[in-house]
């Protein structure tokens, strides 16, 4: 059964993939009434449930976040009677999520064709780190590889310095569970007006490579190479992070010559935004350092929040430059409910990421944390294949489940 009601709760999708990019699709689906069976594999499970900070429980703060209002069921994928078994639950399913290497799922005798075979309907999300296609293909590729190789990490860090990951965070894989999950509503739509399934091919590196503005049509036209630019860039000025004097940091984004007025006037420098001085964008950027060591010194002059405030007071685009400790304690961010408290059974209460997007007349929900490896594995093979309880203890004993 879905987790909670919701415009999904007719969308069965079978989760076998591991990780995060592919499983976070499922995971986006379930929050709007999506039954997920989460497929893994007997007494290991998704590597997920060790990634990221242990509980006492086993599993990951991690998994029991993201692996949100999933069933979890058992079955050994490369195992003849798990082969069936799968075959049997696509035959009832709308969707298939995986982000194995390309071509595995086909060496199971569980690719797109089979799967096909068992449900002409079938929508089958694939994800990986080079896509199903190409000569790096076979590549085993993470959120990092995609950061490099999509064109992210060789602008993130300081000019001259090494190239890091922005947060070292699993941002491609995020990014692509989002598209992944855009991608199977599409299809699913299409399936509405054709009846017809298809294949998603998610390459890791793309959803990272289609957020970098015009970093392509920039080469393309001019021959420009983007280089590091630390806390500050070359399309905007002022445009970057600003120690205050009480040594916190804050962000200040003027993206045109209206909000530069505004900051002059904050700064009690009016004359900086008049005709022939800064008052145009390339002027500014012709002479970016010495305008960004005016609001430099402008903004070391001061705490924070007393900044902050006349910035605010002038309209000017500004803010904190937030720990997930300020993020916990902001009136903002609590009274938008944009974290969800849940009980665990052995932790107690685990605080989590709400559900985003918000709809209006069809919100999103999170019923439970992620599940306990095979929770469900029971009530799937009695409800959806009809197995009898002596049936699926055989299952048990060949450690097909």
């Amino acid at each position: 059964m879905a987790a909670v009601k919701g415009p999904l709760n007719n969308i069965r999708i079978l989760d076998c993939a591991t990780f995060l990019a592919g499983p976070l699709a499922a995971s986006n689906l379930a929050e709007f009434g999506a039954e997920v069976i989460k497929v893994e594999q007997p007494g290991k499970g998704d590597s997920l449930r060790a990634f990221g900070t242990p509980t006492e429980k086993g599993d990951s703060l991690v998994w029991l976040s993201e692996s949100r209002n999933k069933d979890s069921m058992t079955l050994d994928l490369r195992s003849d009677q798990g082969r069936e078994i799968f075959l049997q639950l696509v035959a009832k399913s709308d969707v298939v999520c995986e982000n194995f290497r390309p071509g595995t799922m086909a060496r199971w005798g569980l690719g797109y064709e089979e799967l096909k075979a068992a449900n002409p309907g079938i929508i089958l999300l694939q994800v990986s780190g080079y896509g199903q296609n190409g000569p790096y293909a076979q590549r085993p590729g993470f959120a990092r590889i995609a950061h490099a190789f999509g064109g992210l990490s060789h602008l993130a860090g300081m000019p001259g310095e090494a190239p890091i990951t922005p947060g070292s965070t699993s941002l491609a894989d995020y990014m692509s569970g989002t598209y992944g999950a855009l991608a199977i509503m599409i299809a699913l739509r299409h399936r509405d007006l054709t009846g017809e399934g298809q294949t998603i091919d998610i390459a890791l590196f793309e959803p990272i490579f289609r957020a970098l503005d015009d970093l392509a049509p920039a080469y393309n036209l001019n021959g420009t190479i983007r280089q590091a630019q630390g806390v500050m860039t070359t399309v905007a000025c002022p445009h970057g992070h600003f120690q205050a004097a009480d040594g916190k940091w804050l962000a200040i984004a003027c993206t045109n010559d209206k909000m530069f007025a505004r900051l002059c006037k904050a700064m009690d420098m009016e004359g900086l935004a008049a005709e022939g001085m800064y008052g145009k964008t390339q002027a500014r950027l012709a002479e970016a350092e010495k305008i960004e060591g005016i609001v430099a010194d402008w903004v070391g002059a001061r705490a924070r929040e007393e900044t902050l405030v006349i910035l605010q007071q002038h309209d000017v685009p500004s803010s904190s430059i937030n720990s997930i400790a300020d993020i916990m304690e902001d009136e903002h961010i609590t009274q938008r409910k944009t974290m969800a408290t849940l009980e665990d059974e052995v932790l107690g209460d685990i605080t989590i990421p709400g559900v985003v997007p918000r709809l209006s007349a069809s919100p999103g929900k999170i019923a439970h944390l992620g599940p306990t490896l095979g929770n469900a594995t029971e009530r799937v093979l009695q409800d959806l294949l009809d197995m009898t309880p002596g049936e699926i203890e055989q299952l048990r004993d060949k450690k097909v489940i």
